[in-house]
């Protein structure tokens, strides 16, 4: 499944011009897709504010629109700059509950040219839902994101 669908990213992304857009599609088929990705959707910074804000999404809206470096998972991402993934947000202390639903989450930054400029953020509402697998994926769709993004000459 995940080798198809990178495939379908791939050519997706390069007939579409319009970034925005296309992105929205990526978190779309992600999560319709593959059964336990309940919500995916991608987090770009703001440096000069120190914050992450969200572009492109699929699933269920969140209130969490604009997040603060350091501030819950995605936010310790944008610091350290690594892929986090956290099998039971119940036991996480510095989780930001997007729903009530939510068991697990998985965070890896987007990089262009060696500088994180976001991530890819997937909620699951079943505890345990990553593996090594997924994480493989993800680190794929942003290589192929991050190429998108280079190719389309924009500021996100």
């Amino acid at each position: 499944m995940y080798k198809s669908l990178i495939e379908d990213i791939t050519q997706h992304l390069w007939q579409n011009p319009d970034p925005l857009q296309g992105l929205e599609w990526v978190c779309t088929e992600i999560q319709q897709k593959l059964f336990l990705y309940d919500w995916v959707g991608f987090y770009f910074h703001n440096l000069e504010k120190e914050e992450l804000h969200l572009k492109a999404f699929a699933g269920k809206p969140t209130d969490h629109t604009v997040i603060p470096f350091g501030k819950g998972i995605c936010g310790q991402v944008a610091l350290s700059n690594q892929n986090f993934v956290v099998a039971d947000v119940s036991k996480h202390e510095n989780y930001i509950a997007c729903s009530l639903n939510v068991k697990s989450e998985i965070v890896v930054p987007l990089f262009i040219e060696g500088k994180n400029i976001g991530q890819i953020d997937v909620d699951s509402n079943t505890a345990h839902a990553f593996k090594k697998k997924d994480e493989v994926f993800l680190v794929d769709v942003n290589r192929l994101v991050a190429a998108y993004i280079l190719r389309s000459k924009v500021n996100l």
